[in-house]
């Protein structure tokens, strides 16, 4: 029982080191079923091995989880055997089993990508036996737990290494029934089983009947994304320190038009028809019509001054910078005028009939720096 259990764990830690080099397999990926039959004889100082022959036959149905480990569950009928010895029934014994399997030619020549044309791999697990029998106070306990070691010598045939014939010698414990006690390993209830099985391996989603070697990045492709991941981090500092720059401009901007709004609240408003520029602006960033989070803080100033001038009427032009076609940019500057209106309108509840939008192009006029000029500014037109 110890060796049993020392093998099936030296065949999980398997499944770490192969599964690594392989692709990722869905649920119902490699899996087989097979027939397989044979003779068996009982391996106690009695038996004879030339007469004593019992013909069986099996199903088998498993799955491999990774090149080297797997999983399987079996099923054989046993009929007379060959002298005459019979139970009274037609099958005699049915044994069924949940076998570990462990590919050796995989385990220590490594998987290839395709399986080899000749390979060797272990059996072992436990089952459930039963006794079919029409004289049960003859044959005694109908029903024990059978243990199953082999080797499968296989042979994968076809192009795509779809089928797999193999021989398996293997060793079928009873390890409790009549007279025992607990569970054993005896040699005197075990049989020696010679049989040669037939198996098929459905197709994968990998679109073969096999495991396949998964694709990894060469040395060279990896340099290259770390020198791009390298030069994409640069450009990103540059850009930092270049917001960082702007943002302190668009601070003191905002606070010289905080101020100058301050001082022309404290003015009387107009009675005349006048057209006023009113001082606050809105930045734009280079090719946008978005306005920035940090740009509401003049929109707020005209709202503020349009719902203390009730009567108030404002417009807004857009203008672009001269970088770009003039076709885009008098779209980009009618653009920027509207998402402003659209703000004051949506968001300050300013009247859309007190607003005017007009796109004024491209300019460098505004401003001395080039960006300065990417703005939105504000004309109070208000008439009698």
């Amino acid at each position: 029982m110890k060796k049993l259990a020392t093998l099936f764990a030296a065949a999980m830690l398997t499944v770490s080191v192969s599964a690594q080099t392989v692709q990722e397999s869905k649920t119902f990926d490699n899996v087989y079923l097979g027939i397989n039959a044979g003779l068996a004889t009982k391996t106690t100082d009695h038996a004879s091995w030339a007469k004593d022959l019992t013909p069986n036959f099996g199903v088998r149905l498993g799955r491999n989880f990774t090149p080297v480990w797997g999983l399987a569950v079996e099923s054989n009928i046993y009929f007379k055997t060959t002298n005459g010895f019979t139970t009274g029934t037609f099958v005699n014994f049915m044994n069924t089993s949940l076998l570990g399997t462990t590919n050796f030619s995989n385990w220590f020549g490594g998987y290839k990508g395709e399986p080899r044309a000749f390979e060797v791999s272990a059996v072992y697990g436990l089952g459930w036996g039963h006794m079919f029998t029409n004289n049960r106070e003859e044959f005694g306990k109908m029903n024990n737990l059978t243990s199953k070691i082999g080797l499968d010598f296989a042979f994968n045939l076809g192009q795509q290494k779809a089928w797999q014939i193999y021989v398996e010698p293997s060793l079928n414990y009873a390890l409790n029934g009549d007279g025992y006690q607990g569970v054993q390993y005896n040699i005197d209830r075990s049989a020696f089983q010679l049989n040669v099985g037939l198996v098929y391996k459905f197709k994968n989603s990998n679109g073969t009947h096999n495991f396949a070697i998964a694709t990894g990045r060469d040395q060279s492709e990896i340099d290259a994304l770390n020198a791009k991941i390298n030069s994409l981090r640069s450009d990103l500092n540059d850009q930092d320190a270049k917001n960082k720059q702007t943002i302190a401009d668009k601070d003191k901007q905002i606070s010289d038009l905080q101020k100058a709004l301050e001082d022309c609240q404290n003015k009387p408003a107009p009675k005349a028809a006048t057209v006023t520029n009113l001082q606050p602006t809105v930045i734009f960033g280079q090719g946008k019509s978005s306005v920035d989070a940090a740009q509401y803080a003049p929109i707020e100033l005209i709202a503020n001054y349009m719902k203390n001038h009730k009567d108030a009427k404002v417009e807004i032009k857009g203008y672009a910078s001269p970088e770009g076609s003039k076709e885009i940019n008098e779209k980009l500057s009618v653009a920027r005028a509207e998402a402003v209106k659209n703000i004051l309108v949506k968001r300050y509840k300013i009247s859309a009939d007190r607003l005017t939008t007009k796109g004024m192009g491209a300019t460098d006029k505004l401003f001395e720096q080039v960006e300065f000029n990417r703005v939105a500014t504000f004309n109070d037109v208000t008439k009698d």
